[in-house]
């Protein structure tokens, strides 16, 4: 049997568990560009499942002018 798929002991999935907060990593995803379509990808992305609007943070001024940056932030468990 694979060791990949040999289950680890150590690991606990109960969410207020310290071990398993260390072994989450972050990961986050920006979206960047006018504000209407930041918008835009924000909504398609909501409506092909991949994370609630809510989700993400209110859009920020850019780099450059006219343009808004909106982020999304994810938990993931380290591989």
């Amino acid at each position: 049997m694979s060791q990949e798929f040999v289950p680890d002991d150590n690991f606990s999935a109960r969410p207020n568990d310290e071990s398993a907060v260390s072994e989450q990593e972050v990961v986050r995803i920006a979206v960047v560009g006018s504000r209407a379509a930041v918008l835009e990808t924000i909504d398609t992305l909501y409506r092909l499942g991949f994370a609630a609007v809510g989700d993400w943070s209110p859009p920020q001024r850019g780099a450059k002018p006219g343009q808004v940056i909106s982020v999304l932030i994810r938990r993931s468990r380290k591989a």
